[in-house]
């Protein structure tokens, strides 16, 4: 366990997006930040600019679909604070490399490009949360949170009349239907240790991943992520909420 009062949090695709108003508005909570990121440069340039608003932050590579890179991530947590207090899986995508929605459609469906999303929306978020949980066990109150979506809502694909916001896209939505499906089950397993592991949606906010289509900004987006990572020990786990409070499944 750990002497210092100072919460240690990482939020992964931190310098752009809603995963860079999540670690702006977690450093102006206190938080010392660690803004991870693929590009070394741009991870940087977000953590001076929390640094230059009055807040602590750090920047870290970390590419979530690379091995290599997230042992890397994790070891330099490790060797600059010791431990970790919250994870804040947030990076994602929702096709790779800009393109569109065509290549998810059924009955047009790219099998590499549903490859490619589930390694960055699930097989990331394990890789992540699974390097980063030795060093979350030795924080007093440890936290994950997974950004995901209610684009994977079965509830709301059930619907056959749903709008724009529930996407057909048999790469993105089951991507992140499995992100929560993933969240219960550490939820579950990490519960004995209190670990408190909850998924949130930040709904439809306007980023590069819906080309800027969306009505919500970065800053409402972020809401719920960093109500859940600044819950108390005492606070909810196993849960997916937006900002209003529970989402549907």
């Amino acid at each position: 366990m750990n002497a210092s009062t100072t919460t240690i949090t990482l939020v992964t695709g931190a310098n752009k997006g809603i995963g860079r108003e999540i670690a702006g508005q977690l450093a102006a909570l206190g938080h010392t930040v660690v803004v991870a990121a693929r590009s070394a440069e741009r991870g940087e340039q977000a953590a001076r600019e929390l640094r230059e608003a009055g807040g602590d932050a750090t920047s870290v590579v970390l590419d979530v679909t690379d091995a290599a890179s997230v042992a890397a991530a994790a070891d330099t947590v490790e060797k600059r604070y010791g431990r970790l207090d919250v994870l804040v899986n947030n990076a994602g995508i929702s096709r790779p490399n800009g393109g569109g929605l065509v290549d998810q459609q059924p009955g047009t469906v790219d099998v590499d490009t549903i490859r490619t999303i589930f390694e960055t929306n699930v097989f990331g978020v394990i890789a992540v949360t699974e390097a980063m949980l030795p060093l979350l066990r030795r924080s007093d109150a440890p936290r994950v949170v997974n950004v995901s979506s209610s684009a994977g809502s079965l509830a709301g694909m059930a619907d056959m009349d749903a709008g724009s916001e529930r996407p057909i896209a048999v790469g993105y939505a089951p991507s992140k239907t499995t992100e929560t499906a993933v969240t219960l089950q550490y939820a579950r397993a990490l519960k004995p240790e209190n670990i408190l592991v909850n998924a949130v949606c930040p709904g439809f906010v306007a980023t590069d991943l819906n080309n800027f289509a969306g009505h919500r900004t970065p800053a409402q987006g972020a809401v719920a992520a960093v109500r859940m990572a600044t819950v108390g020990p005492d606070g909810p786990t196993g849960t997916f909420t937006d900002e209003d409070g529970p989402a549907p499944w």
